[in-house]
């Protein structure tokens, strides 16, 4: 049998916020600093180079960093502790929820990085922050969906 539980729009925001610190953000980094370091290394070898193409990297970087992160936070780990279960389960139950937390860090990360690099163009600056951070959201919640859609397949 299955228990429900009323939760208020504060308490789910406060889940969210502790499912997505629960990924593998370390791991993340990894990826996000190599996609960075590729990003920059293609920029040198094609002769251009500035602070603009420097945001661009720096911004795919963010891409992968946020994605990856959050992607894992709602796939989640089976090793947890008991504590951390109660909320993995929750992440895998609500992925898209999940997946606004690392989208909203995306968001910011990416406009302030834009606008410390390329000052002097906020609303184009935004406009690049709010389609990543659309794509975090998404590649998080339909990760966490179809993985959601398999353990039930399976279980």
């Amino acid at each position: 049998m299955k228990r429900t539980e009323e939760i208020s729009r504060a308490g789910k925001r406060q889940l969210a916020v502790a499912s997505a610190t629960l990924g593998p953000w370390r791991s993340a980094a990894v990826v996000g600093g190599l996609g960075t370091a590729v990003a920059v290394g293609a920029d040198l070898l094609g002769g251009h180079f500035g602070l603009r193409l420097l945001a661009s990297s720096l911004s795919l970087g963010l891409l992968l960093l946020f994605a990856v992160g959050g992607a894992g936070a709602v796939v989640g780990d089976p090793g947890a502790e008991p504590r951390d279960r109660r909320i993995r389960r929750w992440a895998r139950d609500h992925p898209w929820q999940v997946g606004a937390i690392p989208a909203g860090a995306m968001l910011v990360s990416d406009v302030v990085i834009r606008e410390v690099l390329t000052p002097g163009a906020l609303f184009g600056n935004i406009w690049d922050g709010l389609w990543r951070a659309a794509l975090v959201a998404a590649v998080v919640g339909v990760v966490g969906s179809v993985a959601a859609s398999h353990r039930r397949g399976n279980g």
